[in-house]
């Protein structure tokens, strides 16, 4: 085929796709509608759940089954991510909270988990975040929860504490990469500011080639790089995508201590996802610490039920000195058999329980 046929072949494709597109788009304007009108016949009032994560996962596993190439499957993830995001935008207008300011790392996440077509709203702290997800100021809020290098965000978990009516509906998983921007030479900085994550993460580069500078902990890293280009003599430990945003220059790249950094996230939402047949699900709970052996009994409960616990943390409890509010992650969901079987038995071990949200298992 010569380039004018190609290019002609390639124009009547455009068309058809386009064509496929608008069709699928008025399918999901159809399955919002459906939603809707079952929620009436309920007689439940408010409006459907647009972002379906377990249903998003059967679409991603389904497009990338049906990929022959040259496309990656990666790439058909990516197109599709789009068509996704739009479809979402015509059912409602959806809004997405997370840390800003742009060009954070969550800011990244976030259009990463639901594309450009949506509303993102950023915010100063991670406990705001998740205050306008739970007040409904946003449909969904998405906040930091743990990294592979330095580990959980206790902000994170704090702010749990403090708005137990947040669910957790899905997870995110973002590779990280940390560089050293500045208006700068290396040789001239005097000051680094970065969030604390960020500092934890490339603090082994930080003491070997600026060992004698100063370090300011800030709320994110792009708050980092908004800072270090006002002040002189400064710089960010922050995403490379910071650079054009705040006019910096590139100084150094990759300084996390390790090459597979990456960090989790939640979106959070107003309920939980269904079973999906492969999920999770996060616990918070105190136990009678005066009593011999109460977390330990608490915990055989899952072995008990042959659920396998992935994490575990603990924060202090506000209620008293010493007393600790405990973070069990799970595989499973709270309406699978054996795990509402064990949050059963676990009650008679704990003083308070509570099901932060069950959702499916990142793979995408």
């Amino acid at each position: 085929m010569d380039l004018d046929a190609a290019r002609s072949r390639i124009s009547k494709v455009d068309r058809q796709v386009v064509e496929l597109l608008n069709e699928r788009a008025r399918l999901s304007l159809n399955v919002g509608a459906a939603k809707r009108q079952s929620l009436i016949e309920q007689g439940v009032c408010g409006k459907p759940e647009v972002y379906v994560p377990g249903q998003e996962k059967q679409v991603f596993e389904r497009v990338r089954g049906f990929n022959q190439g040259p496309l990656s499957s990666d790439s058909i993830s990516a197109i599709y991510r789009e068509i996704m995001s739009a479809s979402i935008s015509l059912q409602s207008d959806v809004s997405v909270g997370y840390l800003g300011p742009p060009g954070t790392f969550s800011h990244q996440a976030a259009m990463k988990r639901f594309g450009e077509s949506l509303a993102y709203v950023p915010y100063t702290r991670i406990e705001d975040v998740i205050a306008a997800a739970e007040k409904e100021e946003v449909t969904y809020g998405l906040v930091p929860i743990e990294n592979s290098t330095f580990g959980i965000v206790v902000q994170t978990l704090d702010a749990f504490v403090g708005q137990p009516s947040v669910r957790i509906r899905a997870e995110v998983h973002l590779p990280v990469t940390q560089s050293l921007l500045s208006r700068y030479q290396l040789s001239a900085i005097r000051k680094v500011f970065s969030h604390p994550q960020a500092f934890g993460q490339s603090h082994a580069w930080l003491d070997a080639h600026l060992p004698n500078v100063t370090r300011v902990e800030v709320s994110s890293t792009a708050k980092a790089a908004e800072l270090a280009a006002s002040e002189t003599y400064a710089s960010a430990i922050c995403s490379e995508v910071c650079a054009s945003l705040y006019q910096l220059d590139v100084v150094a790249t990759n300084v996390t201590t390790s090459s597979d950094n990456t960090t989790r996230f939640f979106v959070l939402g107003q309920s939980s996802d269904k079973q999906s047949g492969d999920d999770k699900t996060l616990l918070m709970f105190t136990v009678d610490h005066r009593e011999p052996g109460a977390l330990c009994s608490a915990l055989n409960v899952f072995a008990k039920f042959k659920i396998n616990q992935t994490a575990i943390n603990s924060r202090p409890s506000r209620q008293r000195l010493w007393h600790y509010m405990f973070f069990v992650e799970i595989i499973g969901h709270e309406l699978d058999d054996n795990v509402s079987n064990a949050l059963a038995e676990i009650k008679k071990y704990c003083l308070d329980l509570m099901v932060l949200g069950s959702y499916p298992r990142q793979f995408y």
